[in-house]
């Protein structure tokens, strides 16, 4: 704020340390610091929006990459009804994201949105998420995400402190999970989750289990070998997983694990779209969510709904679904298979990552 006060209307540094409270080295050293950053393509895209929209003033500062002028001023007016719990959401997937093994978020200057990609094993590239602009500046103006290169296309990698902004929006949301908030709902991937007996009553002795955030149960899947020495995955099967997943997330979809049958599942999800909402994205990627697991139906579904969405193991949703030993694997692959289909069958209708 200090730096905007500076650049967009003129106040000079003393008058804003003596608003402040400080030191004029130390407003000088913030605004020394911003003005600094704004070689990143984000940050500087990031001022200029905070520019127009916090300080109402049509230009911000740097008078580089005035030929994305209007693109950002248009993505502006998309992003500005954007509440606190939306942009939280929105960073905490991301970040997410950013947390598997060879993750970046990519971006160049004539990109109306950024993208994380991951990088497989055998050297191809799998897209896992589409990211609003405005939600890749907020993370490079927090310092969450840095860039580690120059050219046309800019790849973000996430920093010590988005892994700890994002250790402390798990944080959060186990404490919601554990009663400390009205509404309990948990955290794709990362929630506590305790064994139980056939009655469903929490088994004794039964410790935490968590996913690990930097590898999903499809990519430690995809590294097993079949009997021909063949991925038992696919690199195709893996991004419609993914893509289930992403839909999933981006449609803000909170549903207990021990929701019940497969039919309560559904109408939970589709009773949400019939709700009052200003996310249009949200609303269609629900619809897509459901439109993939009617397709699915109940089995394949489950496991594809427990091991995209939820990032279950496959020996947990084994247990869960009463199946025996080391049949998960083979009904993941069936309905990765069936899902492909459905998503070819869409064609460009088939979402973001589509």
């Amino acid at each position: 704020m200090h730096y905007l006060a500076h650049t967009e209307s003129g106040t000079s540094i003393r008058a804003l340390a003596r608003r402040a409270g400080c030191h004029a080295s130390t407003v000088l050293r913030q605004i020394r610091s911003y003005e600094s950053k704004r070689d990143d393509l984000l940050v500087d895209e990031g001022l200029r929006r905070l520019g127009r929209q916090v300080l109402r003033h049509s230009r911000a500062g740097s008078k580089i990459k005035e030929a994305n002028e209007n693109m950002i001023e248009g993505t502006s007016q998309k992003t500005q009804t954007l509440t606190d719990d939306q942009l939280t959401a929105q960073t905490r997937r991301v970040l997410l994201r950013l947390c598997e093994t060879g993750a970046v978020l990519a971006v160049s200057a004539d990109m109306d949105k950024a993208v994380v990609v991951r990088e497989t094993p055998g050297g191809a590239s799998s897209r896992t998420a589409v990211v609003d602009r405005a939600i890749a500046e907020a993370m490079a103006l927090k310092s969450w995400i840095t860039c580690g290169n120059s050219g046309r296309v800019l790849r973000y990698t996430i920093t010590a402190r988005g892994r700890s902004a994002l250790s402390h929006m798990i944080a959060e949301t186990e404490n919601q999970a554990l009663g400390f908030a009205e509404a309990a709902t948990g955290f794709i991937g990362q929630e506590a989750d305790q064994a139980t007996d056939p009655n469903g009553r929490a088994a004794s002795g039964s410790k935490r289990v968590r996913y690990g955030i930097a590898e999903t149960p499809l990519v430690a899947l995809a590294r097993r070998k079949d009997r021909d020495g063949r991925p038992f995955l696919s690199a195709g099967l893996v991004r419609v997983g993914e893509r289930l997943r992403e839909d999933f997330e981006l449609g803000q979809i909170s549903i207990p694990r021990n929701a019940g049958s497969w039919d309560t599942i559904l109408t939970d999800i589709e009773d949400a779209l019939h709700t009052t909402s200003q996310d249009q994205y949200a609303m269609r990627a629900r619809a897509r969510v459901v439109g993939a697991l009617r397709d699915l139906g109940p089995g394949l579904g489950d496991m594809a709904l427990r091991c995209c969405c939820y990032l279950e193991g496959l020996e947990k949703a084994e247990r869960r679904m009463g199946w025996s030993a080391r049949s998960g694997k083979i009904v993941l692959r069936i309905a990765l298979q069936r899902l492909k289909r459905h998503y070819d069958g869409l064609g460009d209708d088939g979402g973001l990552i589509g």
